[in-house]
């Protein structure tokens, strides 16, 4: 009877965990919808910012850019990398492919002769890197659930303030890109300084902007700036719906796993229930047949 009650307390117990891990899922679901959204309203936008400043940078002579601290190119000696992880568990490998991937960008540095320095978002990430012998500058952890421009601005001016400064000659961002529902794809961004693609030859329409006071200070002022803030915003928002959605995918893999313990679970239970009757008719056949004797 012991082993009865051991068994269904454990079935009990499962059940109990089977709803929490349900709820976290539906909670997940409503969640990367919004999220979902929010990524996708975010990438036109982003992608507008670039072109203007393609486009500002076309029109300026290679002197005066140079003038510009952020578009300067100078020879690495030491990276600063901006990790991106999450607050809480629960998500599956969301968190521990981010730093595996930081990992191996740290020992590719270190081979290569190259000081590192990093930049934490997310409780996960000081928690793994808090053992791990590289200088942190800067951490971020509890931000909102919903990322705001606000946090971005504030995480983007400390990396442009480093590299300004010279403390670090280039920025990397590692997060997580978000593709689907059930895919995402762990990215390393170059940051800083600000590296505006070629432009692409053969349009037929070039439209005409008027810049300002001038160029140089909407570049510097505005554009640059609107430039490195939304990058570390579009990265934020990736990566919770990212985050989300490896967390919707992780309770569903646990509320199946569950499910399928009961069911064995169960059929432990009714065995040992079914032969510990047939255990008692034994005894009372037995007891029965030595008083006829």
């Amino acid at each position: 009877m012991a082993n009865l009650k051991a068994i269904r307390n454990r079935i009990k117990s499962v059940q109990a965990t089977r709803k929490i891990t349900s709820a976290m899922r539906l909670v997940a679901a409503a969640k990367v919808r919004r999220a979902q959204m929010r990524v996708q309203a975010s990438r036109p936008f982003t992608a507008a910012v670039m072109k203007m400043l393609q486009e500002a940078v076309g029109e300026t002579a290679p002197v005066d850019l140079a003038e510009i601290p952020l578009l300067v190119t100078r020879p690495v000696k030491k990276v600063g990398i901006v990790v991106i992880s999450s607050d809480r568990g629960l998500c599956g490998s969301y968190n521990p492919t981010v730093f595996r991937e930081v990992l191996q960008r740290i020992a590719q540095l270190n081979k290569e002769g190259k000081e590192i320095c990093l930049t934490l978002i997310g409780l996960k990430a000081v928690s793994f890197f808090k053992s791990i012998k590289v200088e942190k500058v800067k951490t971020y952890t509890l931000l909102p659930a919903i990322p705001s421009v606000q946090e971005a601005k504030l995480i983007a001016n400390e990396a442009a303030e480093l590299f300004i400064s010279g403390k670090v000659d280039a920025v990397e961002i590692i997060g997580t890109k978000f593709i689907s529902m059930l895919t995402s794809k762990v990215t390393n961004q170059k940051f800083l300084p600000v590296a505006v693609p070629p432009k692409i030859e053969g349009s037929l329409l070039k439209p005409e902007r008027m810049f300002e006071p001038s160029i140089m200070e909407v570049m510097e002022k505005e554009l640059i700036p609107k430039y490195i803030e939304n990058t570390i915003y579009q990265a934020l928002l990736e990566a919770a719906a990212a985050e989300l959605a490896a967390r919707m995918q992780a309770m569903t893999n646990a509320s199946n796993n569950a499910r399928d313990l009961i069911s064995s679970l169960s059929l432990v239970y009714n065995k040992a229930r079914q032969a510990s009757i047939t255990q008692e008719l034994l005894e009372i056949v037995g007891g029965a047949e030595a008083l006829k004797g």
